[in-house]
């Protein structure tokens, strides 16, 4: 088992199963990837030209950040891709979720032309261009207005494999092989499984948040560069149609959940998508089919991780463990 560590020179914006892996590692091997935000450094450089607002120690945090435009095709920066030796098409990438830690400040923003949920109804409201720099450094929480604190759980937006299909493939949309999910329950201590569609997986990551609400309704969660710990296993056959997931945060009465997800332009066929793995698993442990629907009823909450990542919306299931003791 040997532990990686994966730079910031080690940047692609685009996904694409041709693309020369930065790194090649082993099953059990341990990567940290650092990786940059959202904006590639955009909002660094505006905080750097004076065309941002905040308090004087945080722009001049932000303004330490700024460097010069990437060349090339426009997308979420990602470090990577890292070759799984062995990983194969009809493998399960399992990726373990070990640190995700985050810069000394990020950002969230809307704009009236943007991809968030309301921007062309705020729009013809008066909406306006708005960046919100946020101070990080206290790790557990970001003071928004005095009196408003809150509470930071770091997660990367995009994890994710090459698809199958030959690229370059933009970075917006998650896909059946992960990718821009957005999923903000995928903090340190959870594991994802990927489908893998391309030999050696070639997997990538970026786009970290420090805190997101279900949905990233504006478009940006708290978006901040960062460094992320990752550990990769190898299921042989699994068979995934989708990426799943367990996590130690969700909310409710359970203390860990296994969730599926569903990747979509339309919103009710992303929930589809999303639950029929989940029946799947429940009919594994036994469950004939309507006892899984039944049961899925009762317990599993459908979430809209996200609403902005166009064309494709992402629904999750969550399960929840401890109705089987497992918690």
């Amino acid at each position: 088992m040997t532990h990686h560590h994966l730079g910031r020179e080690a940047v692609h914006t685009v996904w694409d199963r041709a693309l020369p892996p930065a790194l090649s590692v082993r099953p059990g091997d341990t990567v940290t990837f650092d990786t940059l935000d959202a904006s590639d450094g955009g909002v660094a450089r505006r905080a750097a030209q004076g065309d941002a607002s905040g308090s004087p120690e945080l722009l001049a945090l932000a303004a330490a950040d700024a460097y010069a435009p990437r060349p090339g095709p426009r997308g979420h920066p990602l470090t990577g891709p890292v070759f799984v030796e062995g990983a194969g098409p009809g493998d399960a990438l399992r990726v373990e979720l070990l640190e995700v830690r985050t810069a000394a400040w990020g950002w969230t923003g809307c704009r009236p032309d943007g991809i968030g949920l309301l921007d062309a109804v705020l729009g013809a409201e008066g909406l306006k261009p708005y960046t919100h720099l946020w101070d990080l450094r206290a790790g557990d929480h970001s003071e928004f207005l005095p009196g408003i604190r809150v509470p930071l759980a770091p997660f990367p937006g995009v994890m994710g494999v090459a698809p199958g299909e030959p690229g370059p493939h933009p970075t917006a949309p998650p896909r059946r092989v992960g990718g821009n999910m957005d999923i903000r329950q995928l903090v340190a201590g959870s594991t994802l499984w990927l489908p893998v569609e391309a030999p050696g997986a070639l997997v990538s990551v970026g786009d970290l948040h420090a805190a997101q609400g279900d949905g990233e309704l504006s478009g940006t969660g708290i978006e901040c560069a960062g460094r992320v710990t990752l550990r990769f296993g190898l299921e042989r056959g699994a068979g995934l149609s989708t990426p799943e997931f367990a996590t130690p945060t969700h909310g409710g009465t359970s203390t860990r959940w296994h969730a599926t997800t569903g990747h979509h332009p339309d919103l009710m066929e992303a929930a589809r998508l999303a639950l029929r793995p989940l029946l799947r698993r429940l009919e594994a442990r036994g469950l004939t089919l309507e006892q899984a629907y039944v049961l899925s009823s009762a317990c599993v909450d459908l979430k809209i991780s996200q609403i902005v990542d166009a064309p494709n919306y992402t629904v999750s299931a969550f399960l929840p463990l401890d109705v089987f003791g497992e918690g």
